[in-house]
């Protein structure tokens, strides 16, 4: 193959010289289900100066692709959309600003909403700060399956709860991708974790995450529990799901603090005494090297559920509506 992007790429950019001109994607074309979700042949998106093209090898799969699926975040879409928000891949072209990185570098990275197409595809253009060199520690398919879901983990407990030393803290959701991360990096930062989950199984992996204690939400009483765990009230929740939040609320001392990525469903209450915080994960330089410095220092066992190849992108849309997935679901790209 042929370079073939000198034409349509910002003046000075530097590509690997076989980038094709089209690629494989799974996009849709309206909203809908998981079956809407089809294998495309589209353009290899083209640089801007500021931006990295990577040749993805795992892409993330989210709860926030469904919703994008389904039509909740468009973002003013156009089809054919490509989905996905996160990934890992090889860097094969560079923007003629972008000194960063260079041609063949190993890069993770998280781009929400992202303007020339997701993760889902062979090829994805982003923005030079929402990529990051892979820590030393991860493959490939690890990196690919923690953008978003490490971010998100990661600035919940250290910038909407600002965990201390010895506090304790409810994880609530704690075996997705998000709650799986949040658990490992509260105990890193010196926390005391209680893990809610919503089966035999998930008890059993939030043990092995290091969760000082485990309470199944769908036979037990979070409330309860949490009393015998924190007598005089917990410090924080970080709320990942929205069903039983309430509970977890109700056993928060005056002063606690509550945080919640935004999207959850349904949103936690106002409560006199005790800060409730709605945030977003960030992507950025500084974000991604203090991701490195907890992935570095917690040394995270990080779950991946079930891999698809990118062809079956439907088919892992259809398992992520099963919900009862313990850590993260990832597409396999390169495979």
């Amino acid at each position: 193959m042929t370079r073939t992007h000198d034409a349509d790429t910002a003046a000075g950019a530097r590509l690997e010289p076989d980038v094709p001109k089209t690629m494989r994607a799974a996009a849709i074309d309206r909203f809908g289900g998981p079956e809407v979700i089809t294998m495309h042949s589209l353009p290899t998106p083209a640089l801007d100066a500021n931006e990295v093209l990577i040749a993805v090898d795992t892409a993330g799969v989210g709860i926030w692709d469904a919703e994008m699926r389904e039509g909740a975040i468009d973002g003013e879409a156009k089809f054919p959309l490509v989905l996905g928000t996160d990934g890992s891949g090889i860097v094969v072209g560079l923007g003629a600003t972008v000194r960063r990185f260079s041609l063949g570098d190993e890069v993770y990275s998280y781009s929400f909403l992202n303007p020339k197409g997701g993760f889902y595809a062979e090829y994805v253009a982003v923005h030079s700060e929402k990529v990051a060199p892979i820590p030393k520690s991860l493959d490939l398919e690890h990196a690919g399956a923690i953008p978003t879901t490490g971010l998100t983990a990661l600035q919940g407990i250290e910038n909407a709860i600002h965990l201390r030393q010895g506090e304790s803290i409810i994880v609530h959701g704690a075996t997705g991708g998000v709650g799986s991360l949040a658990v490992q990096f509260a105990k890193w930062h010196g926390g005391r974790v209680l893990a809610t989950v919503s089966s035999d199984d998930g008890v059993d992996f939030a043990r092995r995450l290091g969760a000082d204690e485990v309470v199944n939400g769908r036979i037990e009483d979070i409330a309860a529990v949490a009393q015998r765990f924190a007598p005089k009230g917990v410090d924080a929740v970080l709320a990942l799901v929205g069903s039983e939040v309430e509970r977890c609320i109700d056993a928060v001392r005056k002063g606690g603090r509550v945080a919640y990525p935004n999207g959850i469903d349904p949103e936690p209450k106002k409560r006199p005494g005790i800060e409730i915080l709605a945030y977003d994960a960030v992507a950025g330089v500084r974000e991604f090297e203090r991701l490195e410095r907890a992935i570095v220092g917690s040394k995270p066992v990080i779950a991946i559920a079930q891999g698809f190849p990118l062809g079956e992108a439907a088919r892992a849309h259809e398992r992520l509506a099963q919900h009862h997935v313990l850590g993260k679901i990832v597409l396999r790209v390169a495979a």
